[in-house]
């Protein structure tokens, strides 16, 4: 048996050696400077994804809610046991490296043609121990921590997802809260309006059809009031679900209270392979991938398992031996694979083809990676210069309003002008709602981007 095992070792140190190296990331995976198209600088490795989600979302509301979700969301807690499965998988893998023991008791009773009754009994304890030679159980435990470290990475992901979709409905209810106050106040400057034109109609100023027009405008503004608390309804309720409650209202701050980091560093590209849990699942699976393969070669060398009995019985070839012996074997078994109509060969090609397919889900989920956080950055800084461009017009509107009022004051002017300018600032205030979302949006899109921060 020694010599067989020496024999073995030799061959595996001509054949196999490649079978026992650990994973290394390909040498053609390359995350180059260019994979964000803004500038940046490669001294300042600091990001927002260093940062937790309390440190990036200050509100004390949207904390709460964010809370709460995380501690009731289904789909957390589902990647929270597929962990927990994968660490019992692992251990598992772990113990295939020990021995193993069975207890088999036996007892027997024959008596053949009348003859004297034979009885014998056997209480035995069996061992065994598969030898490693070639990598087999080793890479099966490798396997194991791939998949562990893949449900891990996709836990973070869900979890990164989840403050992502908090948060963006979050600030989607404080945008309708702020639409619906400015639409309100559009309706009161539509009824002053309509009363000023009803009064110029007394003196054959202006005629029905302005008024009926006006009338109209009106009930349109009117009609958007009624979607914009349909939307804040049905925000609040899929947000419920989230959170994992019944529906309700969701306590909430203001629109205008709302404040963000004033500059946002995105760190360098290579921090997308550490920071985002959907690029480490992807490697984590080209890892797997990479161990199958090296399981599906182990397959073509000899399997070696060591065993033994050790008991006690009454029985020797038959005889009735009183008191009883004990009884001791040593097996040595040998597997050495020689035609298993090529199941070995299509498993090791299947493999290969597995472990190619997850080089490139790999190499294409860091241009993805890429995309979004350059979507993101446009989305951010587009969002932030139209802000200072609304800024600019709400001023000069503020300043026309103002001009308008004071001229009707003293008689160059009618009512009418100044309602006209209301309308027009009104309208600027919601352009610039609009606006102040999408440079929200855009903020929580970079972080989610750049990997969902730390936990």
């Amino acid at each position: 048996m020694k010599k067989i095992i020496i024999g073995l070792i030799g061959a595996f140190s001509l054949t196999g050696c490649h079978i026992y190296k650990n994973y290394e990331r390909p040498a053609e995976v390359v995350v180059s400077d260019s994979l964000f198209r803004l500038p940046f600088s490669s001294d300042d490795t600091t990001s927002v994804a260093s940062l937790s989600w309390k440190e990036f979302f200050t509100d004390s509301y949207l904390q709460r809610l964010i809370d709460t979700a995380i501690c009731n969301n289904t789909d957390l807690q589902i990647a929270a046991l597929k962990i927990k499965e994968a660490e019992a998988t692992l251990t598992s893998s772990k113990l295939s490296f020990l021995p193993y023991f069975t207890f088999d008791p036996q007892g027997n009773i024959t008596r053949f043609d009348g003859g004297s009754t034979q009885k014998s009994y056997a209480l035995n304890v069996s061992a065994g121990w598969d030898i490693d030679l070639f990598g087999k159980l080793r890479n099966a435990k490798k396997n194991a921590e791939t998949v562990l470290f893949q449900n891990q990475a996709s836990s973070q992901a869900v979890r990164a997802e989840l403050v992502a979709t908090v948060a963006g409905s979050y600030y989607t209810l404080l945008m309708l809260d702020k639409q619906l106050e400015i639409s309100k106040r559009t309706v009161e400057n539509w009824g002053d309006y309509i009363r000023v034109l009803k009064a110029l109609k007394k003196n054959s100023t202006v005629n029905e059809v302005a008024i009926a027009q006006a009338e109209a405008d009106k009930i349109k503004v009117e009609a958007s009031l009624l979607t914009i608390e349909q939307q804040i309804l049905s925000v609040e309720n899929s947000l419920s679900a989230i959170l994992g409650k019944k529906s309700g209202v969701i306590e909430r701050g203001k629109l205008d209270e709302q404040r963000f980091l004033s500059e946002i560093s995105v760190g360098v590209p290579l921090q997308l392979l550490r920071n985002r849990p959907d690029i480490r699942l992807a490697e984590w699976q080209l890892a797997q991938a990479y161990y199958v393969t090296n399981e599906a070669r182990a397959a073509f060398y000899p399997f070696v398992t060591l065993g033994g009995t050790v008991g006690w019985t009454n029985s020797g070839g038959g005889v009735i031996v009183n008191p009883g012996g004990w009884l001791l074997t040593a097996v040595g078994n040998l597997v050495q694979p020689l035609f298993n109509r090529g199941e070995n060969i299509a498993r090791l090609k299947i493999s290969k083809a597995q472990q190619e397919e997850a080089l490139l889900y790999f190499k294409q989920s860091i241009l993805d990676a890429g995309v979004e956080v350059n979507d993101a950055l446009t989305q951010w800084q587009t969002a932030r210069k139209r802000l200072e461009l609304d800024e600019k017009q709400i001023d000069a509107l503020s300043s026309a309003l103002k001009n308008t009022t004071l001229l009707m004051k003293y008689g160059t002017t009618n009512y009418l002008e100044v309602l006209v300018a209301q309308q027009s600032l009104l309208q600027s205030e919601l352009t610039m709602v609009e606006d102040r979302f999408n440079e929200i949006q855009g903020v929580i899109s970079l972080y989610n981007a750049l990997g969902g921060g730390v936990f």
